[in-house]
């Protein structure tokens, strides 16, 4: 019933889907033209021309990457020409980004260039969802600020129409508040 020879293959099962594959490699000799994608690691030492989507992405010193990157880890040594998504973002001394970045985790060194906007994946989600909202035609929550620009509307008890113009509505404020 528990030999051993059942056991194995079980183990010899569970190994190869817990062992890490081995990085694809793009040379400093090579220059793709294309879009790149892999769902394991990929280190780029050359050129991409195109969109990348991948687990773990490391781009090297010499390396150049124009186009969009998505990946859960990206590590940056290199230039990169386009927008980066990721979970976790480092950009290494040496790195040179043009482009904005969506991430959870950032990490600069200090050298490192970055020239575009920095944005946390929870903002970027939280904006779409409310810009889906904004275009169906639901109007947008009122924040503290938008509520104090806009001129207050009282309502009379003697039947009058009850609009206050601004200064009207500051000079009420200021006898209150005095």
């Amino acid at each position: 019933m528990f030999s051993k020879s059942k056991s194995k293959p079980a183990s010899g099962a569970a190994q190869k889907q817990t062992k890490p594959a081995v990085p694809s490699i793009i040379s400093a000799d090579l220059t793709i033209t294309g879009n790149l994608v892999s769902e394991g690691e990929v280190q780029i030492d050359g050129h991409v021309i195109g969109d990348i989507r991948t687990d773990a992405l490391l781009i090297g010193e010499d390396a150049r990457v124009t186009g969009e990157i998505v990946a859960r880890r990206v590590r940056v040594h290199g230039r990169v020409d386009g927008q980066i998504t990721a979970k976790s973002v480092t950009l290494a001394k040496t790195a040179h980004v043009s482009g904005d970045v969506i991430h959870e985790d950032l990490s600069i060194e200090k050298g490192a260039f970055l020239e575009g906007h920095c944005k946390r994946m929870e903002e970027a989600t939280e904006r779409r969802s409310q810009s889906t909202v904004r275009e169906i035609g639901t109007p947008p929550v009122p924040s503290a600020t938008t509520d104090k620009a806009a001129p207050a509307v009282a309502k009379p008890s003697n039947g009058a129409s009850g609009e206050k113009t601004a200064s009207e509505n500051t000079k009420s404020e200021n006898r209150a508040s005095a």
